[in-house]
């Protein structure tokens, strides 16, 4: 690996190579790619003559970080300066072991001898654990099941010893009376 000195001359940037690196910032500018843009200006400025110093003061870096990119460039030319993104790590679980968790869910808590009868996040995830031998922490299970095509749904409560009929006889006759006056009282 080569180091790249500030009180050495920089090399010559072939003819290529500064086409190209112009390439690559029009097009970083035209999909909002700042981190590709501010590379490629910082490796064009140095060649034309600005100091590392000085690069760090006008593109807001540390010193590191335009050597990075300065040797970077001399490795990998102008290819080496745009940033790849990072794929993440590999999912847990495979499209058909999903398929059927989406099966064992549509079943109920009962169909997996669990004693409730509405599913939790941590049910869920215990569920996986012992069915596939992954585990994912409670916070990341329902982002799993909304990737999976499941919403979150509340039960509503319902009070025991509620009188429907007196529920329905609120609601359409002694409401709208209430609205009416409120109505009137602010005219």
């Amino acid at each position: 690996m080569t180091t790249t000195n500030s009180r050495n001359k920089p090399d010559r940037v072939t003819r290529n190579n500064l086409e190209k690196i112009k390439k690559i910032m029009k097009t970083a500018l035209k999909s909002n790619d700042l981190k590709t843009w501010r590379r490629c200006r910082g490796v064009l400025d140095y060649y034309n003559g600005t100091s590392v110093l000085e690069l760090v003061q006008n593109l807001n870096v540390v010193r590191s970080t335009v050597y990075l990119w300065l040797n970077s460039f001399k490795s990998c030319g102008a290819d080496g300066l745009i940033i790849k993104t990072s794929t993440g790590a590999n999912p847990k679980l495979s499209e058909s072991q999903l398929l059927e968790l989406s099966s064992l869910i549509d079943a109920g808590p009962a169909a997996c001898n669990f004693t409730s009868s509405i599913w939790t996040a941590p049910m869920i995830g215990d569920l996986i654990h012992r069915k596939y031998a992954a585990r994912y922490h409670n916070n990341y299970v329902p982002m799993l099941l909304h990737k999976m095509g499941f919403s979150l749904q509340r039960p509503r409560k319902k009070l025991s010893k509620a009188d429907l009929t007196q529920q329905d006889i609120w609601l359409k006759r002694k409401l709208p009376a209430i609205k009416k006056k409120l109505k009137n009282v602010q005219e």
